[in-house]
């Protein structure tokens, strides 16, 4: 093999090496992971699907061929406009759930309603007002099995935003949701998963 071939090899080589490393320290942040929106199992993922990227790439610049697998990319963002130093940032979350037991969300609407109220057992919507009302969205999300949810996609946005008067916004909460001032974002959906999942078939 000629000289000039030792260096994209030695690439590639040195860029599988790294798509392993990468692996090990997006399973081990999963498994010491310290809630759903974990920054560190985000940065671990991002890492990953870098590592991944640059793999393929080189593979395929050198030996013509690919990797059976594609890690997804969120959608990007635009280039951010808002202060470096931002004096009020606004936190927008929204998660999905499948309501796939709505005997468990009765059940755990009738233990939170008040003594005597049977609205929480009329409909799935009595039912899930009950529930947000009484619990908190993050313990929800820990214990949403209990509650005859499935988890859909979720994210999570932190912008920067101006100081706003008490009540200024509550009129249209999301209205004014402005993609140049996110100053970071974690993304869930199980399309990460299903993607990763070829790199593991077991």
């Amino acid at each position: 093999m000629s000289d000039d071939v030792q260096p994209p090899v030695a690439e590639v080589r040195a860029a599988v090496e790294a798509v392993k490393a990468a692996l090990d320290r997006h399973l081990d942040a999963i498994e010491n992971r310290t809630g759903e929106d974990d920054p560190a199992v985000y940065a671990a993922f991002e890492a990953l699907a870098s590592a991944a990227e640059s793999y393929d790439e080189l593979l395929y610049d050198t030996y013509d061929e690919v990797t059976p697998f594609e890690v997804p990319a969120a959608e990007a963002l635009p280039e951010y406009a808002g202060p470096q130093e931002p004096e009020t940032i606004s936190v927008l979350i929204r998660r999905d759930y499948s309501i796939v037991d709505p005997e468990r969300l009765f059940a755990q609407a009738r233990r939170a309603a008040e003594p005597g109220d049977a609205t929480a057992n009329t409909t799935v919507n009595a039912a899930v007002g009950v529930v947000f009302g009484e619990y908190e969205p993050d313990e929800i999300a820990q214990r949403h099995k209990e509650f005859g949810l499935e988890e859909g996609d979720s994210t999570l946005w932190v912008s920067a935003i101006e100081p706003p008067e008490p009540g200024e916004w509550l009129g249209a909460p999301f209205e004014q949701a402005d993609p140049r001032l996110v100053v970071c974002r974690f993304d869930v959906s199980a399309v990460f998963d299903d993607e990763l999942g070829v790199l593991d078939p077991d």
